[in-house]
């Protein structure tokens, strides 16, 4: 099975991407960890892509196309795999779909969990994070016993930079702008596979599974 997934900030992507990997036996690409193998590795796309990086700017589509497409190249994704954080605009969706079939290879469907922005923030803002030992929390799913205290080891907890509501509604916004529009763009195609991600974890696992097989 090849597939993509989708969703916003918060709308628990991850969580799900590893359930999918682990159901259908196929390998996880998340470009992020995609671009630290090839850093680590010093790959010659991987030492390409660090030019740009280093100097602050976006790397190309056609370097992160190629990395793609060096990936599911490789032997474990015979199988299938699952396209995580990538693409992420039109034009990368239209590269994607121009190298899958020089490579002979069909998406057999494209997931996006769906979640609405005021419970989103929710979630994102609520987390707070223990600043001795890292426990995490969040102050409506997973309180402490004691407002701002770690249950593990009483340290203080405190609200990450990137979960004010300023760092969150301006990623949330950037998602809306850049990724959105390629609902429409796989909406188009019949692969696309809206999912409720307001329901608990198991739920929302469900309804994937029930939307793959159809």
């Amino acid at each position: 099975m090849k597939l993509l997934i989708m969703g916003p900030p918060g709308a628990g992507k991850g969580t799900q991407a590893e359930k999918i990997v682990k159901e259908f036996g196929i390998t996880h690409i998340s470009t992020g960890d995609m671009f630290r193998a090839a850093l680590k590795n010093q790959t010659p796309l991987g030492l390409k892509a660090k030019e740009y990086m280093d100097k602050g700017e976006l790397v190309p589509d056609e370097i992160v196309i190629a990395m793609v497409e060096e990936r599911i190249s490789a032997p474990d994704c015979a199988k299938g795999f699952l396209l995580d954080g990538f693409p992420r605009t039109i034009p990368q969706a239209e590269a994607l779909d121009k190298k899958l079939s020089e490579m002979g290879i069909t998406l057999d469907g494209v997931i996006n969990i769906e979640v609405p922005r005021e419970e989103l923030i929710e979630r994102l803002t609520g987390r707070r994070v223990c600043r001795q030992c890292g426990a995490t929390y969040h102050v409506k799913f997973n309180p402490p016993k004691v407002e701002g205290v770690c249950d593990a080891c009483s340290g203080e907890l405190y609200q990450r930079s990137d979960d004010s509501l300023e760092t969150v509604s301006n990623r949330l916004d950037v998602y809306e702008a850049q990724t959105a529009p390629l609902k429409e763009y796989y909406a188009k195609t019949g692969l696309l596979k809206n999912i409720d991600g307001t329901k608990s974890i198991e739920e929302v696992f469900a309804s994937i599974k029930n939307a793959l097989q159809k």
